[in-house]
C-alpha cells in the first residue's frame, strides 16, 4: 500500500499516522512486513490544493474481507490525502 500524507503534517506526526495504520493491521490479525518512508515528493497534479506530499510504502498481509474496512478507515483520515492498496502475488 502506498499512502500520500498531507504536507501540513510534520515528520513526527507522519510517523504517528504510519504507526496508527500499522496498529490497525496488527489488531485485526494482519502482519506488517515492511514500512518505508519515501519522503516528500512533488505531486503530478494538485490534491486538495497541495503540490507535494509525504509518501509511505507499507507491505502487509491482511484477510481480504478486512481490506474494505481498512480502506474505509483510511478514507476518513484527514491527514491521508490518497492511498492505494494493491494485491501482490497469489497465496
Amino acid at each position: 500500500m502506498v499512502t500520500v500524507i498531507s504536507p501540513e503534517i510534520d515528520e513526527g506526526k507522519a510517523s504517528e499516522i504510519t504507526d496508527k495504520v500499522n496498529r490497525f493491521i496488527s489488531e485485526r490479525g494482519g502482519v506488517v512486513e515492511e514500512t518505508k518512508q519515501w519522503g516528500r515528493k512533488k505531486l503530478a497534479y494538485p490534491i486538495k490544493r497541495f503540490m507535494e506530499a509525504d509518501y509511505t510504502l507499507t507491505l502487509f498481509k491482511l484477510e481480504s474481507k478486512l481490506v474494505k474496512e481498512f480502506e474505509a478507515d483510511l478514507r476518513t483520515s484527514g491527514e491521508i490525502l490518497r492511498h492505494l492498496v494493491v494485491k501482490v502475488g497469489e497465496e
